[in-house]
């Protein structure tokens, strides 16, 4: 130790402890460079060197195997920086600047933190004091230094694995469903299980929609999904699990199961990393900005062009009217919902409920006012459209309804043969361990009875779970089984000759419906102020043609009714046909009209629009008989048979002695009189003379 070295220590360093700090940057490092981390573990001689006995000095070895790219995850190096804040630090012992940090920030605060509390720092050839400008500026030149040698590190490797990967070289982890050989050739994974699954994602994925029902269908069918942790050294097990979205969306998005080799679809971003998760801060990159995509590198589970379907089918499938996409069908009763535009501004229309319960859904734009802070473009009811919707799809169907059941019956049939081949394959799969499993044990030493008991144990499990698994199999033949009857096809047919009771029967949820409107309709643009009291809307239909449609909707009064004009007309004529109100009303709910509220016109509804209108009511001038035809009296032949006059008819008539009616105000009435109503009106007569007899 030389002289120079020697003034900067002084007693009150040689009071506190000194600290050796040992770092290797792999866990391959520590394995094959002994001899560096030996001789880093020599530098407890080099603090003695400086005056500090052996039983004070520390080594902090708990970054063996991480990487000095930061000081997250090194626990070693917190702690290290923890006791020089605390004061107990007088020297920290390194072979070089790399080893405490290769990141500036990291080591720019270990040098100031040294400053502040009088720390000094060593490696293999100096001493420095941070307080010193001299030393200072050598240990900031030195921390430089280590991080740019790590950036030539990264850049060099980089700039190989990516060059390896241009010409499809450079080994990727495989997805499950793919194999590599010793030769570097990939394969279809042997197991047909394996192979079969993978590929019922895809067909489940294709006829479904999301992914969610995908697992909702494996869950309910009792199908795992095989996966392939990355776990230890290769090879690596198939491990078969329950079914989740996650997993699901993963065989999805893997561009390996249409044949690709890609490079560079994550990219990290510091700006997003979370303090204590190192893999954090992975951001998912474009397919349109990916580096390097080979095709037709690997076998195939699918193409690309379905490839590319399936994700952007996903992404369709969540909900974000801002960037027009309408998200996938929910179980609400509104069919339009994610499909419908608006006729005056063009963005998508939102969905909300009203009424007292929230069972009126309603399409609402509601662009204007968050974007322009003007007034709401239109509301529109949904249950009106979404009828004549329905009409117009059910009649576009129509054509194609056998084609349709015959169709369904196809899809059943391959359904039932999918599923009962993924049963099979299960089988099997329990028959082969089985049968290995007794073969091991049969192979086995008698008197080796260690391992003839666990392979005995081994074997009843394996039989335990084959019985298990062939008696689900019953279970699901049972519930499952598939004999189509030449009956059975003629109902089919049935009702794909009446594709409405399908559409509205119980079995059919709202989902399935806005599903099918789906695959015919592209969206639909509604205007309702186009014209008064009805609302226009075009279908944009998948096929690329337009069709134009209008229906009168349900207004609040008849300053927005849609047919005023010829309602008034036809009322006025019907009334100089000298017709009744009830008649009116009968004659209008016939020929179509209805109420501004879509209801059915009444006789009460027609007394109050003739007097808006001023017109008068119909007086019967006829001939009126004493009795009716239906049997009822007039009040003449009332008069007559009790032996009254008719005052006291029209009298008892608005007391409610008498039951009575109009066809309308102004015509004559209906006296409903039997024999007994006779005989206790007479009596009543009867009396009331005897009374007034009396009195006199």
């Amino acid at each position: 130790m030389s002289g120079f070295s020697s003034s900067k220590i002084t007693n009150e360093h040689l009071a506190k402890l000194a600290y050796v700090y040992v770092r290797q940057s792999s866990l391959s490092q520590v394995i094959r460079h002994t001899e560096s981390t030996g001789l880093q573990y020599e530098l407890v001689g080099r603090a003695a060197q400086f005056g500090w006995p052996e039983e004070r000095v520390k080594v902090i070895d708990d970054d063996l195997g991480k990487s000095g790219a930061s000081a997250d995850t090194r626990l070693g190096f917190q702690y290290l920086i923890a006791e020089i804040g605390l004061g107990k630090v007088g020297i920290v012992v390194s072979m070089d600047a790399s080893r405490l940090s290769r990141n500036n920030a990291d080591w720019y605060q270990l040098l100031e933190l040294c400053s502040l509390f009088g720390v000094l720092i060593a490696d293999g050839e100096s001493l420095y004091d941070p307080r010193l400008y001299a030393d200072r500026l050598l240990l900031g030149l030195s921390g430089m230094m280590s991080e740019a040698e790590l950036h030539q590190i990264k850049l060099r490797m980089h700039n190989g694995a990516r060059h390896k990967a241009e010409r499809g070289e450079l080994r990727q982890a495989l997805p499950v469903g793919l194999v590599r050989l010793r030769e570097n050739e990939v394969i279809f994974h042997p197991d047909a299980e394996v192979q079969s699954r993978i590929g019922l994602v895809f067909q489940k994925f294709e006829q479904l929609g999301t992914a969610r029902a995908v697992v909702r269908y494996l869950q309910d069918q009792n199908l795992l999904l095989p996966s392939r942790p990355l776990l230890g050294p290769a090879p690596h097990d198939v491990v078969w699990q329950s079914a989740r979205t996650s997993g699901v969306v993963g065989i999805l998005k893997n561009p390996a199961y249409a044949g690709a080799y890609v490079y560079g679809k994550n990219r990290h971003d510091p700006t997003r990393r979370k303090p204590g998760h190192p893999a954090s801060g992975t951001v998912h990159v474009p397919i349109d900005e990916w580096p390097i995509v080979l095709q037709e590198v690997y076998p195939a589970y699918v193409t690309w062009a379905q490839f590319l379907a399936n994700r952007k089918r996903l992404a369709d499938n969540q909900n974000r009217y801002r960037e027009d996409r309408p998200g996938t069908p929910r179980k609400g009763q509104a069919l339009l919902q994610g499909i419908i535009r608006c006729g005056r501004c063009g963005a998508r229309m939102v969905l909300h409920y009203s009424g007292p319960h929230g069972e009126y859904p309603v399409y609402g734009c509601r662009f204007a006012h968050q974007q322009l802070q003007h007034s709401h473009c239109q509301e529109v009811r949904a249950l009106g459209l979404d009828e004549e919707i329905e009409r117009i799809v059910l009649e576009a169907l129509a054509p194609d309804r056998i084609a349709l059941a015959l169709s369904a019956l196809e899809q059943l049939e391959q359904e039932y043969s999918s599923l009962r081949q993924q049963w099979q394959i299960r089988l099997e799969r329990a028959n082969y361990e089985t049968e290995r499993t007794r073969r091991q044990y049969n192979a086995v030493e008698p008197e080796n009875r260690l391992v003839a008991r666990n392979l005995e144990s081994l074997w009843e499990q394996k039989l335990r779970s084959k019985e298990q698994i062939e008696q689900e199999y019953q279970v699901w033949l049972r519930q499952n089984r598939l004999e189509i009857t030449a009956e059975d096809q003629q109902e089919i047919l049935a009702l794909g000759e009446n594709l409405s009771r399908i559409w509205y029967a119980a079995s059919t949820t709202s989902a399935d419906r806005k599903q099918i409107i789906r695959l015919l309709v592209q969206d639909v643009v509604v205007d309702q102020h186009r014209e008064k009291g009805k609302v226009w809307f075009q279908i944009n239909w998948q096929t690329g043609a337009t069709s134009e449609h209008e229906y009168i909707r349900r207004v609040m009064g008849y300053a927005d009714y849609a047919d005023t004009e010829r309602l008034e007309q036809r009322i006025r004529e019907l009334h100089a046909e000298e017709k009744m109100d009830e008649e009116i009303a009968a004659t209008l709910n016939t020929e179509g009209f209805r109420t501004p509220h879509r209801q059915l016109f009444s006789s009460k509804l027609l007394w109050i629009l003739r007097k808006k209108l001023g017109l008068p009511s119909v007086i019967h001038q006829g001939f009126i008989p004493d009795r009716w035809e239906d049997g009822t009296y007039s009040v003449e032949g009332a008069s007559k048979e009790l032996g009254v006059i008719r005052g006291t008819i029209y009298t008892w008539i608005y007391g409610g002695r008498l039951q009575a009616q109009q066809v309308g105000k102004g015509t004559p009435w209906k006296i409903f009189l039997d024999e007994e109503k006779i005989g206790s009106l007479k009596s009543h007569l009867e009396r009331i003379k005897r009374s007034k007899r009396k009195a006199v």
